[in-house]
């Protein structure tokens, strides 16, 4: 066959693929056997290597099991091939279409590859793709888009990827590198799925083996485990994994990372899936996928400024905007606290002598080793840093009697730690208003301070 002749009535970057068919259905070497001008050049430009008819494809394009499918499936099966996806490691996007040709040589297959790369997503042809797979993506970035609660329409996102996928198990897993910890966003098991949750998994330092998917993806997209050929290599490359699925049933999988500017925030995984349904899954995977990273991305990003917004940078206690927003939230029968519960108010004595004589630096220590004993001795409560030298504590489900060991176990640490708080108090029951609860112990907090600086007077100094 002329190969060359064949690429010359192609502008855009063309090559031809040659596949050896191995027997049982798997495949051999691969290779680029000939390639147009465009190719030619853009070898040179992007790798800076001239391109040499018949080399094995791995010379110019990072390994990618995926790719090799598309190859296997369009040259040794005679199925032509299209898809658009985002290439995160590089910052690009890909459109290929592959097309079985005609072989004359026994035991090799071949198929025209023609490509084209660029630095953004294209809508017009991500639309391209089939209609089933444009229909899916469109369903998912609606349901996204019209989310009040990206939870709970995750969990809808998720259901329907299975359904897709025909799958036993379907979950988005977060993770975060300097926690090494893992973390289930959304998850959809099949009824009467032997398949035990991910909550299962992650109790078990799951992040030793979630940290070996990047160099198992290496240079692809993905990583679809469908058959004994890819089953053997996943084993010869990542056996800590392979042995992981094996001894939890897992049959095949399909495992996309879920990137987002460059950051891998997590992945999102289908377990037994339909092997028939192998290249719709992929496809329809490569843009939701895009999407949903970008939807958690957003979401992450949210929660931290609202975090931003409402924890004290210095002690990492909630500040008074959020306490503002807890009292207007109460108030205003948003939320409730379970009755009896007790307000403290918690004054640090003595900052303001600290601060003007060892300096403000000294002071902040200090704030942070008040803020660290209030919160070991009220784990269960709401600790805010109202201003200045000032906590206020919520309690909820504690009365007088319950309260009064936290109080001495306070005063305990606080001696320990070498800090003085005056202290306030004042405990509702019933139908109490928690703003007069407030004043109540904002004024015995108070007396309390007066007490100290009576005792005290040379330490009679206190922020503004």
């Amino acid at each position: 066959m002329d190969f060359e002749k064949l690429l010359s009535g192609y502008k855009c970057k063309a090559c031809i693929m040659s596949v050896d068919r191995l027997p049982d259905d798997r495949y051999g070497n691969i290779r680029i056997v000939a390639g147009n001008q465009a190719h030619c050049d853009d070898m040179i430009a992007t790798i800076h290597r001239e391109f040499i008819p018949g080399s094995p494809y791995e010379d110019y394009f990072p390994q990618d099991k995926n790719f090799e499918d598309f190859c296997y499936r369009s040259a040794l099966l005679g199925q032509p091939l299209h898809t658009y996806i985002n290439l995160h490691y590089m910052n690009l996007w890909l459109n290929l279409i592959l097309l079985p040709l005609d072989s004359d040589k026994e035991g090799t297959g071949y198929c025209l590859y023609a490509y084209e790369v660029a630095p953004k997503a294209d809508s017009e042809k991500m639309a391209s793709l089939s209609a089933d797979t444009a229909s899916a993506v469109l369903q998912t970035c609606i349901k996204l888009r019209g989310s009040e609660n990206i939870r709970e329409t995750m969990n809808d996102v998720i259901a329907d990827i299975r359904g897709i996928c025909e799958s036993d198990h379907c979950c988005i897993l977060l993770v975060d590198k300097e926690a090494r910890e893992c973390s289930k966003f959304s998850e959809s098991i099949k009824p009467g799925s032997s398949i035990k949750s991910i909550d299962y998994y992650i109790q078990n330092d799951f992040y030793s083996i979630a940290e070996t998917w990047p160099a198992t993806i290496g240079g692809s997209t993905c990583i679809i485990i469908k058959n004994q050929q890819d089953k053997e290599w996943l084993e010869s490359v990542n056996p800590v994994w392979y042995n992981s699925l094996t001894g939890a049933g897992i049959n095949n999988i399909v495992l996309f990372p879920l990137d987002n500017n460059g950051n891998t925030i997590g992945y999102l995984w289908a377990f037994n899936f339909n092997e028939e349904e192998t290249v719709k899954i992929k496809e329809t995977l490569e843009l939701t996928t895009y999407f949903i990273a970008s939807e958690i991305a957003n979401y992450q990003l949210l929660n931290k400024l609202e975090k931003l917004s409402s924890i004290d940078m210095l002690t990492g206690v909630k500040n008074r905007n959020a306490m503002n927003n807890t009292i207007d939230d109460i108030v205003g029968g948003k939320s409730n606290l379970k009755a009896p519960y007790s307000v403290i108010f918690a004054d640090l004595n003595g900052l303001k002598r600290v601060n003007d004589k060892n300096g403000h630096l000294e002071g902040d220590k200090l704030l942070k080793t008040a803020a660290n004993v209030l919160c070991s001795i009220f784990t269960d409560a709401d600790v805010f840093r109202a201003g200045g030298d000032e906590f206020l504590i919520l309690l909820s489900g504690v009365d007088e009697q319950m309260l009064a060991p936290k109080l001495q176990r306070l005063e305990e640490q606080a001696e320990r730690d070498n800090v003085h708080f005056a202290v306030g108090t004042s405990t509702v029951s019933g139908d109490g208003d928690i703003r007069t609860a407030m004043h109540i112990a904002d004024e015995k907090m108070y007396e309390d301070k007066k007490a100290f600086y009576d005792k005290h007077p040379e330490l009679k100094y206190r922020a503004n």
